[in-house]
């Protein structure tokens, strides 16, 4: 289906913009403000910061159970259906959270959020992203998932919030400000660019091949799930990727508990260093978007793994600030960096045709980074008073998990130049210029 008129800019730059707003609703409400609410719990509750840790790892369990599902939900209706119902489920997530009042509802209501989150948010963006870009999708990726970084300057704000008005009030203006935010933004995305008459990353279609022209005819990729599932590169960047999020996670759910006793920080100072995290990460973010269409993305995602390793090694062992900022400042730029050159890596070496489903089959082994990070580092914190011996350990797997990069293999050439192809109509609506 053509467009209504033709657009100044291209299509695919306004779904990145989408993109960013969905998953800032899910950075500055859910990801980056968790360990303040888990401070508030244990202060309130009296729960312990395993118990309060599993919520976490639960939502994670979800994210990866879900994903070959969603992946299915996405490559079949679009990204765009799925995405307005994890909005709807995301908010009502916070408005019963406003509500509970025992661990087991906490349980129940904390994950109805991260449903919501995970369809709104993440693997629906990124295929829509993936699908409309190849020359520069790594940077389409960065400037897409920098909306989650950028969730990371609202923490000051929902911890002044807590403070003034309380955690449930809080929630239920988190509620409001994810409907207010996402429904609009739902309406962009789209799921591919050629039904509409476009090319990925704006281009001319390209002259149809004659008969006897026997120059090169390269198209990109086009791995079905079970050809990726048994490739080694799908395991090596599945496993890399669960690697780095042992230390994501963790951090997330007790960095400002680990400051606070640490280094004996307010709680607002601890929100304060989660800013300098953020710009580091914004920051990576862009340099990312850059080098992955530029630079050989295994060794990026190798040397990133390494730096997530030594930061995680400086918070471990702080005793004054200039480590603990070191600390934000690597982890920050090796989070930023990795996050979207790993995603792109999977377009690079699978293609896009079935980029949902393979990245829904690759959650299921990410997710073991998130669930066992924040609650290993808590058993550790309940039985020996300290993250040490945990964050430890969590930092040498990471550095460790560099190596899988070099088991991957090379991906396969990038493509010169796109043939025509017959493209169904899979639209109901054009988009709007």
């Amino acid at each position: 289906m053509k467009l209504l008129s033709v657009p100044r800019v291209f299509y695919g730059w306004w779904i990145v913009l989408a993109g960013f707003a969905i998953q800032w609703t899910v950075g500055a409400l859910m990801l980056h403000p968790f360990g303040i609410y888990v401070v508030e719990f244990e202060e309130e509750f009296g729960w312990s910061r395993t118990k309060l840790s599993v919520a976490f790892s639960l939502a994670r369990v979800e994210d990866g159970l879900l994903g070959p599902f969603q992946g299915w939900m996405i490559d079949r209706f679009g990204p765009r259906a799925v995405i307005r119902v994890g909005v709807v489920l995301f908010a009502l997530g916070f408005v019963a959270f406003s509500m509970m009042n025992s661990l087991l509802m906490f349980y129940l209501t904390f994950l109805l959020m991260a449903v919501g989150a995970a369809l709104a948010g993440f693997l629906s963006v990124t295929t829509a992203v993936v699908n409309w870009f190849v020359r520069r999708r790594t940077l389409a990726v960065s400037l897409a998932l920098i909306g989650v970084a950028g969730g990371g300057f609202a923490a000051p704000g929902i911890a002044y919030l807590i403070e003034e008005i309380g955690w449930r009030n809080t929630a239920l203006v988190s509620a409001a400000i994810i409907a207010i935010v996402g429904l609009p933004a739902a309406q962009l995305v789209r799921h591919r660019p050629e039904p509409y008459g476009l090319m990925p990353d704006g281009d001319s279609a390209p002259p149809a091949a004659s008969a006897d022209d026997d120059g090169p005819q390269f198209a990109e990729v086009s791995m079905t799930p079970q050809q990726a599932l048994r490739s080694r590169a799908f395991w090596a960047i599945s496993f890399a990727h669960a690697a780095a999020l042992l230390v994501v996670s963790a951090v997330m759910v007790h960095f400002v508990a680990h400051v606070e006793e640490q280094l004996d920080y307010t709680r607002t100072q601890a929100a304060s260093l989660i800013t300098v995290l953020t710009v580091m990460v914004i920051i990576g973010q862009v340099v990312g978007g850059w080098a992955g269409d530029r630079l050989n993305t295994r060794a990026i995602i190798a040397v990133c793994l390494i730096g997530h390793a030594t930061a995680m090694l400086l918070l471990t062992f702080a005793t004054a600030l200039w480590m603990v900022v070191g600390f934000a400042l690597l982890h920050g730029i090796a989070w930023g960096v990795r996050g979207p050159v790993i995603l792109s890596m999977r377009a690079e070496y699978f293609g896009p045709h079935s980029f949902g489903t393979i990245m829904g089959f690759s959650s299921l082994i990410v997710m073991l980074g998130m669930i066992i990070g924040p609650i290993f580092a808590g058993l550790v914190y309940d039985n020996t008073g300290s993250y040490e011996f945990g964050f430890t350990l969590l930092a040498l797997i990471a550095g460790a998990s560099s190596l899988l990069m070099l088991w991957a293999g090379s991906p396969p050439p990038r493509p010169e130049r796109r043939p025509t192809t017959a493209v169904a109509a899979e639209a109901t609506e054009a988009p709007a210029a």
